[in-house]
């Protein structure tokens, strides 16, 4: 065994191997990679070589540590996808490094400065002709190269901190094999990490996330259904991966598809714990992510490391509990928290004091924390003191509780999974009491007392000011508890819960219907102030309570003069209702489709073009969190008494946090505002709203639909006449383009302006669409446009329609 083991690396030292091409795809016997060659996959996505993780620091390995990994080979950040060498670095100058193929046929990196082989695909091969190819789909594999159907070794099997598209994930029940993902350590060591996603060993037909090697499971993908992971609603649009889940008696594995080609995709198990969806956005330069899960950072076993508290609302979500101060600041840099912190000052428990005198050790509190889990209950405990003492007559007792019911809980050693607890106590109305060295207990009662004498001068100054202004507001107290519901209707921020019969005899008995959609009527109605309203009866249980939901949590927060007022709602049994502010004019497709209503002159299109902008550039850049109104059309634009117009209808709302930047969801909206990447199952961005609203544009200049339908048996809709404007622009006939209502009277440079700017925003790709700021600052006058080019997309499809 040993005399072969030498005899191999003998072999692999006295190799005089030509170096290979950064060009080839595979490296063949006699042939060795070395230094800074690389292979490359033949359709140029995906590189095979040697590499070092680079840092955001000034901290760096020393000499270097090497690497064989794979990674894409067109993206600027490095992103290994595998590793082969994860847990055994060359460590020296890489260009004594080299990957070969030997006489039994494996592949092995051998450091030629140690005269030692780092690496081996121990593989049992019968075949010792092989050849390592490195596939379109980023899988190295080791295969016969008399036989390349016989694959002999694949790093597919062997995943890292990646499940790549395509791989099986699970077990092979035959050879044994496990197919599991483990986190890296840090940013710059990519060895096994403490977090592991694996089958369900009970054989559950799920994924559990983990501390690896242990039986601490703080995550699962809920079962699968046919579909996608109960726990994991976002899998079931299928916009981007086909996901197969196969159980036989061979072998049980999940695996996805990517459906996207030119999309570059990775699901990475972070070093946090948390299972991410990145994708790779070119135009930016930086992977975003999709989705994250678990949502929450701290639900994550241990992820900040002993003495910590975890807070995932902060900017930073992991921060050292008082008197502690962190283990190791260059690992945390990295983002390896492991170590969490450690103690200012030692205990005097359990460093001087051994003669059983009282020790000097103090306690303070921590009212904004949970409980840590699985601590030692007391008996015999009658007191707050007692329970004190019980900690303190034992040097490994870190922190106790006292809740009620008399129930004394002691923490021993290291403090886990402590989270920030914003309502001001624990689950069980019990206040965490740390144990801390008498010296660090003293310069936090200082600090306290420093801070203290400033807030109490504060205070002190500011009892004069509250005592000439309390009599104020107890008179606004009273004049406002004066005001009725009118109030609220009028200038209020609340939104009002009405009681059913009362919005039943508002629209007498829902008799006056002024509009109907996919979800349900509205009626007109009338409040008791004679408030005029318009109020939305949702009909259907599931998607009546779906849009109800999306309604109340978008509109309901915000409050802009281009969105519809929402004033209230009721909620009884399974009735659904919203109640908004009543829009006279009706919606904006009855004044520019139907020719029996007011004709819209040139400047009130205007006007509501740069309306409708402003709100939806309120919706993409000002409200908390980015809101995707996903349905834009004329029918959701009201007007009101003035013609101001109001965007409606967020029953398809989609909402996008600010740390994110695209999002997935079923495709949703209406034929012939739709954008291409609804079309194509893309990821989608606030850009759908803009290629929506650049055809509404059009709709506004022309007095027409924007969509022509073809005399087939599918009965098609065809974006035709946006290619019709495009076109004319392009030749300068822009007087041709307006709506014949307007009897050719409109301001020409504006409506140059207005269709520069829809031609822009109906780009095939969002990158070259504007953001709503820019639309509005362009309509304002205060941004120049050039002339777009022609949107190849819409101009493809009707070609082919035709």
């Amino acid at each position: 065994m040993h005399s072969a083991f030498f005899l191999l690396v003998y072999l692999l030292y006295s190799l005089h191997a030509p170096a290979c091409s950064a060009t080839t795809d595979s490296i063949s016997a006699g042939e060795a990679l070395i230094g800074d060659a690389k292979l490359v996959s033949s359709n140029g996505r995906y590189a095979l070589g040697f590499f070092h993780p680079g840092s955001k620091s000034s901290v760096r390995h020393t000499p270097k540590h090497w690497y064989l990994g794979i990674w894409f080979d067109k993206v600027s950040q490095l992103t290994p996808i595998w590793v082969a060498n994860r847990e055994s670095p060359v460590i020296g100058h890489h260009r004594m490094t080299k990957l070969a193929t030997f006489e039994d046929g494996n592949l092995a990196i051998f450091n030629q400065a140690t005269k030692s082989v780092v690496w081996s695909t121990h593989a049992s091969i019968t075949a010792k002709n092989s050849t390592a190819v490195l596939l379109d789909n980023g899988n190295l594999v080791l295969r016969d190269a008399t036989n390349s159907s016989n694959i002999l070794w694949q790093s597919f099997d062997y995943p890292t901190d990646i499940m790549p598209p395509g791989a099986k994930f699970g077990i092979d029940k035959t050879t044994g094999l496990n197919r599991r993902v483990v986190s890296k350590r840090s940013m710059i060591d990519p060895s096994p990490g403490r977090y592991c996603q694996e089958l369900d060993p009970t054989g559950a037909p799920q994924f559990v996330f983990k501390i690896c090697n242990t039986s601490i499971v703080y995550w699962s993908t809920g079962e699968w259904n046919g579909q996608y992971f109960n726990a994991m609603p976002e899998m079931s649009g299928r916009t981007l991966f086909d996901y197969k889940f196969i159980n036989n008696d061979k072998e049980e594995y999940f695996q996805s598809i990517l459906l996207e080609k030119d999309l570059i995709s990775i699901s990475i198990l972070d070093i946090s714990g948390q299972n991410k969806l990145l994708i790779w956005l070119e135009d930016k330069q930086e992977w975003t992510p999709i989705y994250t899960q678990p949502k929450d950072l701290c639900d994550i076993y241990a992820t900040c490391g002993p003495f910590t508290i975890c807070n995932s609302n902060a900017p930073s979500p992991c921060d050292c509990m008082r008197g502690f101060s962190l283990r190791s600041p260059e690992d945390w840099e990295q983002e390896d928290h492991t170590g969490g912190c450690t103690r200012n000052t030692p205990l005097d428990c359990s460093t001087r004091n051994h003669s059983g005198a009282k020790t000097t050790d103090k306690f303070y509190p921590l009212p904004d924390a949970t409980l840590p889990t699985k601590g030692d209950i007391i008996g015999s405990v009658g007191s707050t003191e007692q329970c004190e003492q019980a900690c303190l007559n034992n040097c490994s007792c870190s922190a106790y509780a006292y809740s009620s019911g008399d129930r004394c809980s002691l923490w021993h050693d290291d403090l886990l999974n402590i989270r920030s607890y914003t309502n001001g106590t624990t689950d069980d109305g019990g206040i965490l009491y740390l144990r801390i060295a008498a010296k660090d207990a003293y310069n936090w009662r200082n600090s306290k007392r420093s801070k203290g004498k400033i807030i109490g001068a504060i205070i002190a100054a500011s009892v004069v000011v509250l005592s000439m202004l309390s009599a104020f507001f107890m008179w606004m107290t009273l004049r406002e508890r004066s005001f009725s519901i009118s109030n609220d209707v009028h200038g209020g921020n609340g939104i009002i819960a009405f009681r059913y019969t009362d919005l039943q005899n508002a629209t007498k008995n829902f008799s006056e219907r002024i509009g109907s959609g996919g979800f349900g009527s509205v009626f007109k109605g009338l409040l008791t102030d004679s408030t005029a309203v318009a109020v939305k009866r949702l009909d259907g249980v599931r998607q009546g309570e779906k849009q109800f939901r999306a309604e109340v949590s978008s509109i309901g927060i915000i409050q802009h003069i281009n969105l519809i007022k929402l004033i209230g709602f009721c909620c009884e049994r399974d009735r659904r209702l919203l109640v908004y502010e009543h829009m006279p004019n009706c919606s904006l497709d009855a004044h520019i489709f139907d020719s029996h209503t007011t004709v819209l002159n040139w400047s009130t299109r205007y006007q509501i073009a740069l309306g409708v902008a402003r709100g939806l550039a309120y919706l993409h850049e000002s409200c908390r969190d980015c809101i995707i109104h996903c349905d834009i059309k004329p029918e959701n634009i009201l007007l009101d008494a003035s013609f101001i117009p109001k965007i409606a209808d967020f029953g398809m709302a989609k909402f996008l946090g600010r740390e994110f930047s695209r999002v997935i969801t079923t495709m949703r909206g209406t034929a012939g505002y739709l954008a291409p990447e609804w079309i194509s199952g893309v990821a989608i961005t606030s850009k759908v709203d803009v290629y929506s609203y650049g055809m509404v544009l059009i709709d506004i200049i022309s007095g027409r639909r924007n969509t022509c339908k073809e005399n087939t048996s599918d009965d098609v809709h065809v974006a035709c006449f946006p290619v019709e404007v495009a076109s004319k622009l392009l030749n300068g006939d822009i007087g041709s383009l307006l709506d014949v209502q307007l009897s050719g009277h409109a301001n020409l440079d504006e409506a140059e302006r207005v269709c520069k700017v829809a031609c822009w925003c109906i780009q095939e790709e969002e990158s070259d669409r504007p953001t709503m700021g820019e639309v509005v600052q362009i309509l304002e006058g205060l941004l120049e446009i050039d002339i777009p080019p022609m949107p190849r997309f819409l101009q493809a499809i009707t070609g082919r329609s035709h």
